[in-house]
């Protein structure tokens, strides 16, 4: 048997990927940083660990998708590890996405968003949640978890994924929208967007960079998921008529050209599921890193040689890319090349990112929500 991994040329960035069946238990010690870097549990317990906010007083909170619950991590110490993991939310349905503003907590479910007032100071008997907006669509075979957070304008951006693999997007489908902090003027702010888990906006032109994962059923290397930009609303990006820019949809490519849609900042990768994503602002990390986005790549889960799992870097120079590589590999060892047909026969993941933020000290949080747990990613000279 050979271990091996899988060798993507994207956009002329060289870039190794490998993966297999992820294991909730499993030590540090094989995940791979740069000279400098160094990770370490924040959290444990913290079942399917989605998307985090951080409040004012320096909680993190913790959306998940598969459970019902919402999480509060306190560090009462300030020794980075999270002193207690309340629950502040359950019975919710797919409580993924979560945002932070004025004090309060906004969570997204499937088909709504609600508010949770004065959170940090009710950690131990949360208020009942106002809702702030409900009729989300929320289709149940599609996409229907949502990441949120609130722009440079002050509304809040919500992601609504397609319904299907490919299909004639249902109303507020396939898309980013937008609505007013208290739910009113609900509106979309780009379209074409297939599965987009995450985004955030650039510290220095406010423009809208987002991840969107793109159809399967086209084999293991159609088509790439990708980076985006937004520069103003009202953009395509493709979803279902084209795909990575160029690549025409069999079904329905016929209805409108590639070259009437946004194409990718980057290709990331086939099946990747680059998803939670955010610009580095700290001081922390060596001068390169500021303004880079990190991206956490929670892996393939239909690919023969499975692919992804990772967090990676993308430095850019306006709205090109001028590096791409990782900042926490490891999370798969290697997978057999020679089964690549069959499941289960790679090495077995030790757990797949779905997000990251910044702490107010410059270091990174990552969750692992196979790992049901809070990574924390510091530097030291």
């Amino acid at each position: 048997m050979s271990l091996a991994t899988a060798l993507i040329a994207l956009s002329g960035v060289g870039i190794v990927f490998a993966r297999q069946n992820p294991s909730p238990e499993a030590p540090l010690s094989q995940l791979v940083l740069p000279p400098g870097f160094h990770i370490s549990v924040y959290a444990a317990n913290v079942q399917n660990a989605r998307q985090m906010a951080l409040g004012a007083k320096g909680t993190v909170f913790v959306g998940s998708r598969t459970t019902d619950k919402v999480y509060a991590l306190v560090d009462r110490n300030g020794d980075h590890v999270a002193d207690d993991v309340k629950v502040i939310a359950s019975g919710r349905t797919s409580p993924n996405g979560v945002a932070f503003k004025d004090g309060s907590l906004y969570v997204a479910e499937s088909d709504k968003i609600i508010r949770f007032d004065d959170i940090e100071d009710k950690l131990d008997s949360p208020p009942a949640p106002v809702v702030v907006k409900a009729g989300l669509p929320a289709a149940r075979q599609g996409h229907h978890w949502k990441f949120i957070d609130f722009g440079p304008d002050g509304w809040l951006y919500v992601t609504s994924g397609s319904s299907c693999n490919v299909c004639d997007p249902e109303p507020m489908t396939a898309a980013i929208l937008r609505m007013k902090p208290d739910g009113s003027n609900l509106e979309v702010f780009a379209s074409g967007v297939r599965n987009s888990v995450g985004f955030d906006w650039h510290p220095v032109t406010h423009e809208l960079w987002f991840s969107d994962n793109g159809r399967d059923l086209l084999g293991d290397d159609l088509p790439s998921d990708e980076l985006n930009v937004a520069s103003k609303a009202g953009l395509d990006f493709g979803f279902p008529y084209c795909h990575q820019g160029v690549f025409a949809d069999p079904q329905f490519g016929s209805r409108e050209p590639c070259s009437e849609t946004e194409p990718p900042v980057l290709k990331v990768g086939p099946h990747v599921a680059s998803i939670g994503l955010m610009f580095y602002t700290g001081s922390m990390f060596p001068a390169e890193y500021k303004n880079a986005i990190i991206v956490a790549q929670h892996g393939s889960w239909n690919r023969s040689i499975p692919i992804g799992y990772r967090v990676m870097v993308v430095e850019l120079d306006g709205h090109r890319v001028t590096k791409y590589a990782p900042l926490v590999d490891g999370f798969l060892p290697g997978v057999r090349y020679d089964a690549p047909n069959e499941r289960g026969t790679g090495a077995p993941a030790i757990g797949r990112p779905a997000d990251v933020l910044q702490l107010q000290d410059g270091s990174i949080l990552i969750s692992d929500d196979t790992g049901n747990r809070v990574l924390r990613v510091s530097y030291s000279r």
